[in-house]
């Protein structure tokens, strides 16, 4: 295949491709992630420390590899076709693992669980139920989390995604569509979410949700954790970040996201002087920023730390990613 061509929006775009469709974008996404670098420390967990382990996308399959953590959280897609016995099958996994707590969403491949999809299964299969046993299942939902350290955790789960599928897939809705302003609590601890945020450890292609990001700004949770983009990783920078991230609420964040969201296209981002201010202002509010956390001490912004949790690696049948650990 052309290293020029467009790949399947799932797939990880060849760099060559990303510097003739995305220069200006491909650029933006390279500064961003040098500066990442350059700003202060990550955020300090709060005392005493809870150890979150994220985990998604595991379709069908099981691995012994899970680390050890307070909380475990997985983020969707537990199953194929989403039949009660494979749900269940899952379960039955989480359910054996050793956490004080654990929380499961919906994927869209989890069709039993959406009464919309749940209508393309077979007549035995509608009428099919499922034992949660000690996992917590959240659906547009929030809990408390009260844990033996003596901390306390709100985490809120939602399944919804942009539309990408057939009438199978469960909790879609129509790309470009708004399904999330103002259904998040602006008090919880740690999102839960199926499709990632636009433009966070997302393709190039963009397929998280603008309005996911939009309720992400405007909650500024501690923790987000999400699946659905196999290849959200595998990609160079994708790889570069190992599936997370640290967002800062700032000035530069909201021009890299904006710089992000412009047309595609070499001649398109060449000859478009907005692009090029982008460039430069990304890059004074970039340099500035790590001047004043790194030389100053100044206070950084609030900030979020989002994490891709799927464990199959890109489109291939197998868990080769490795589940996420952040302590908050």
């Amino acid at each position: 295949m052309s290293v020029f061509r467009k790949p399947h929006d799932f797939a990880p775009p060849p760099l060559l491709y990303l510097l003739y469709a995305q220069p200006i974008k491909t650029a933006i996404r390279f500064l961003d992630f040098f500066f990442s670098l350059l700003r202060s420390n990550k955020p300090k967990p709060a005392s005493p420390t809870l150890r979150v382990v994220c985990i998604s996308d595991t379709h069908c399959l099981t691995t012994p590899y899970i680390p050890s953590g307070d909380i475990l959280i997985h983020a969707g897609d537990l199953a194929n076709q989403g039949t009660p016995e494979q749900i269940q099958k899952q379960i039955d996994w989480l359910d054996g693992l050793h956490f004080e707590h654990k929380i499961a969403i919906a994927g869209n491949h989890d069709t039993f669980l959406d009464p919309r999809s749940r209508k393309t299964l077979s007549l035995d299969d509608q009428r099919g139920t499922l034992d949660w046993r000690s996992v917590r299942y959240l659906q547009h939902s929030s809990i408390t989390l009260k844990c033996n350290s003596g901390r306390s955790v709100k985490v809120y789960g939602a399944p919804q995604i942009p539309e990408c599928g057939g009438p199978d897939n469960a909790f879609q809705y129509i790309r470009g569509s708004d399904a999330w302003s103002d259904t998040i609590p602006s008090d919880i601890d740690i999102l839960v979410t199926h499709t990632p945020p636009k433009h966070h450890l997302d393709l190039p292609s963009g397929l998280g949700c603008e309005y996911l990001l939009a309720e992400v700004w405007r909650v500024q949770p501690t923790l987000h954790v999400f699946g659905h983009i196999h290849a959200g990783k595998s990609d160079l920078l994708g790889s570069l970040k190992g599936g997370k991230e640290v967002v800062r609420w700032d000035e530069r964040q909201r021009r890299i996201e904006r710089a992000l969201s412009r047309p595609d296209g070499f001649f398109t981002a060449v000859l478009n002087p907005r692009c090029w201010i982008d460039l430069i202002k990304i890059t004074f509010y970039g340099t500035t920023g790590a001047l004043w956390t790194r030389i100053w001490g100044g206070k950084t912004p609030g900030s979020t730390t989002m994490v891709l949790a799927s464990l199959m690696y890109t489109n291939t049948g197998e868990l080769r990613n490795p589940a996420q650990v952040v302590e908050i």
